[in-house]
C-alpha cells in the first residue's frame, strides 16, 4: 500500500525522541563540567593563569554554541513534517544532535590549556 505525500507516517517520532533523551542530559552534563573547569587552574598564577583564562573563555563559548546547535538540530528533527519523504531527514537531524554535543566537548577539552 502506498502512502500519499501529505499523510502522516507512524514511527517518525522515534528518532527525535531517542535523540532528545540522549542529547539533553549530555548537554546539561557538558555545560556543568565546562562551567566547573576553571577550578582546574585555581593554583595557577601569572602568565599561566592569563593563558588559561583567555583560552578557556574562547573554548567555553564554543561549547555553548555547540550545545545551542544541538538543541536547534533537535528542534528541526521534531519540526519536520511527519511524512514519508522526511523520515530520513528527521533521523539525520536527530542523529546529528548528540554528535554535536560530543564534538563540542572534544573541541572544548582540546582548546583549553589544562595545567600540568
Amino acid at each position: 500500500m502506498s502512502i500519499s505525500q501529505g499523510t502522516s507516517v507512524r514511527g517518525t517520532w522515534v528518532g527525535p525522541l531517542v535523540a532528545t533523551v540522549v542529547t539533553l542530559p549530555a548537554a546539561l552534563v557538558a555545560y556543568i563540567i565546562g562551567g566547573l573547569s576553571p577550578m582546574a587552574c585555581d593554583a595557577c598564577d601569572g602568565a599561566e593563569a592569563e593563558r588559561f583564562t583567555r583560552r578557556f573563555d574562547t573554548a567555553f563559548t564554543l561549547l555553548q554554541v555547540g550545545i545551542l546547535a544541538s538543541v536547534a538540530l533537535l528542534l528541526v528533527s521534531w519540526g519536520l513534517p511527519q511524512t514519508e519523504q522526511n523520515i530520513a531527514r528527521r533521523r539525520v537531524f536527530a542523529a546529528l544532535a548528540p554528535g554535536t554535543v560530543v564534538l563540542s566537548v572534544i573541541l572544548f577539552a582540546a582548546m583549553v590549556p589544562w595545567p600540568g
